[in-house]
This record gives structure tokens, sequence and C-alpha cells, in this order.
């Protein structure tokens, strides 16, 4: 990931999403909320707003992105197990995909 120097004139939110249109930076900012400690499901749903809205943006999304979207923001306000497979529908949908990998001993 190549790191971005923030301007001073741009709002943050514009600046997030203007980021978010790399498809490196995206996954890891989605990913870096999946590894907090104690995840927020409202830190998650808004991460995956972002990014889809910055997709969005480049005209990168479909109506079925959109859809799928809008089911997996419903799922993640409600405890329910089918939301991590909705999760994992957008993410593919959107080009990235969910890995459980071997942690390296630190």
């Amino acid at each position: 990931m190549q790191k971005v120097k923030m301007p001073k004139s741009d709002s943050y939110h514009e600046f997030l999403i203007e980021s978010l249109k790399d498809s490196e930076h995206a996954a890891g900012f989605i990913e870096a909320i999946l590894e907090e400690k104690d995840p927020e499901p409202a830190l998650l749903r808004n991460a995956v707003r972002k990014v889809v809205e910055a997709r969005s943006r480049m005209n990168d999304i479909s109506e079925s992105i959109k859809l799928k979207h809008e089911t997996l923001d419903k799922l993640l306000t409600a405890d329910s197990c089918a939301e991590i497979y909705a999760f994992v529908e957008l993410l593919d949908a959107l080009g990235f995909r969910l890995a459980v990998t071997l942690k390296e001993d630190e």
C-alpha cells in the first residue's frame, strides 16, 4: 500500500473516498477493521459503505453489487449468522476475497 499525504483543503470524507478507489487500499481498510481485537459491527458496516461509495463514484459498481450491499447493510445491524455470508458475497463482487491464513509467530 502506498503512503498518501492528505491534502489540507479537502474534507476527510472526500479524501477517504478518493483513497478507497485504490483496490489495495480498500482491501487494507476492510482488513484492518476485521483484525480488530474488539470489533464493532458499526465500524465494519461503515467501512463497507465507504468502499461501495468509492466504487460507485468510479462507476465500477453494478446493480447486483448495490443489492448485495443493501442486504449486508441490513444484516450488519441485526444478530444473524447470515451476515458473514453476505459479506463474503459482497467482497467477491467487488473483486476481493476473504482469506484465513496461519498467523506467523511473533
